[in-house]
């Protein structure tokens, strides 16, 4: 399985427009980055985790030709604006599959009713499959997804386990029941916006106690605000099987 960092930034992505902060004026690749999703790959298929405002640029930019659905943590706009940009791959291939809980569906069928709506459709508007995600695993043709259920401050969120790999953005509390099904994992992402405390979001301090909670054998770290510093300081203060994620980043699972 191939898993490539679509992008790897907070919700305003780094550089923040009109910002003098150091990390915002970095010339460091790593230090630029889109909003936060994630691409996944295994016996040609091809799914992705969110699709932000960056969505069409990240499948651009990534070469992604074909993709056989979207699957959604949460309604935020950081996580769902690009959802428009399905519209190639519904004239190529119909129908885009979107996963998601039953609120964030409903949510998503509001803000983009012409989406949605089967009566009087707008020509050229491209359509969606409905699928909701509950607390439960599912099959993606031969691989199973494991939701992982949290908060982001007192919304519910989902992150999803794809084999030995898992997938955390947005989170906070985590319950113990939903750590056991990702304990000693080979490889799991996690949050971090900033050394400083969030009130949504795991800081640095949270999300390597998370890790050792977890104990996967490697851990990397996603949805990184300018605050957090420059990646290449940053990641020297890390412990050794930790990392920072950073966009087109690609890991083999």
């Amino acid at each position: 399985m191939k898993i490539t960092f679509l992008g790897t930034g907070t919700s305003q992505g780094v550089p923040i427009i009109g910002s003098n902060h150091p990390v915002c004026l970095s010339s460091n690749k790593k230090d630029k980055r889109l909003r936060v999703s994630i691409l996944v790959e295994w016996d040609n298929y091809t799914y992705v985790v969110d699709c932000g405002p960056d969505f069409r640029y990240q499948m651009l930019r990534s070469g992604c030709t074909k993709l056989d659905g979207i699957i959604f943590t949460h309604e935020h706009s950081d996580h769902v604006l690009g959802l428009d940009d399905i519209r190639p791959f519904y004239y190529m291939h119909g129908d885009m599959p979107l996963y998601g809980h039953e609120r964030v569906l409903k949510e998503l069928s509001v803000r983009f009713n012409y989406i949605f709506e089967s009566k009087n459709k707008y020509p050229g508007a491209p359509a969606v499959i409905e699928n909701i995600v509950e607390n439960k695993p599912f099959n993606l043709y031969n691989l199973e997804v494991v939701p992982i259920d949290g908060l982001h401050g007192e919304l519910q969120v989902f992150g999803y386990k794809f084999g030995n790999f898992a997938y955390l953005t947005d989170m906070k509390t985590v319950a113990d029941e939903e750590v056991h099904k990702i304990k000693n994992i080979d490889v799991l992402v996690v949050n971090a916006l900033r050394e400083q405390p969030h009130h949504s979001h795991f800081n640095l301090e949270e999300a390597l106690a998370f890790i050792k909670r977890v104990n996967p054998k490697k851990a990397y770290i996603t949805h990184i605000s300018h605050l957090l510093g420059f990646h290449d300081e940053v990641e020297k203060s890390l412990p050794d099987n930790v990392f920072l994620a950073y966009d087109g980043l690609e890991l083999f699972v």
